[in-house]
């Protein structure tokens, strides 16, 4: 009978060797928590990067398919024209530039600000980029605001970064 006393003793400590308080269990919590939210803290200037980066890209892969349309007579409707770009306060709503580029990449998005023309320094809420083309089909600039406050201008001319936002077709394009 001794030695079964001696065995619920001992399996009376070893149970009790292997649990954990409460105490210690939210501590371990609490300090996942901090950790967390110390990464996710982090993490905000790489997502900013990233959806500059997607920009950048995006704007580059429009404005290769402008190019490419340019002497396609089937994308554009003549030679030596650039594909007209439909807007709604700047923001495009062509789908599509021909075969080149099946479906026009959207704003990754990420800021509060909704319109193409102001110069106040919050991203583009998520959506089309901003563009335009002249009438005769001779020019054309697609356009997105980066977190910074500056903005990438693609044109027939080239891709650069600007402070200043693209306005009636004339200036700050490139």
């Amino acid at each position: 009978m001794c030695c079964l006393c001696l065995s619920s003793q001992t399996l009376t400590i070893m149970k009790k060797q292997k649990s954990f308080t409460l105490i210690e269990l939210l501590v371990v919590i609490a300090i996942i928590g901090l950790l967390s939210s110390l990464v996710l803290v982090a993490l905000g200037p790489a997502r900013k990067k990233a959806r500059d980066a997607r920009r950048q890209s995006d704007i580059r892969q429009i404005s290769t398919a402008m190019e490419l349309c340019y002497d396609d007579a089937a994308c554009s409707g003549a030679t030596g024209q650039y594909l007209a770009i439909a807007a709604t306060s700047g923001r495009i709503t062509t789908t599509a530039i021909g075969s080149y580029l099946t479906t026009i990449p959207l704003d990754p998005g990420g800021g509060t600000s909704t319109a193409c023309t102001t110069e106040d320094n919050a991203e583009l809420t998520s959506g089309a980029y901003c563009g335009y083309t002249t009438s005769a089909g001779a020019e054309y600039c697609i356009y997105a605001k980066l977190s910074n406050g500056d903005w990438i201008i693609a044109s027939e001319k080239g891709v650069t970064i600007k402070a200043d936002h693209p306005v009636d077709g004339t200036t700050n394009c490139p």
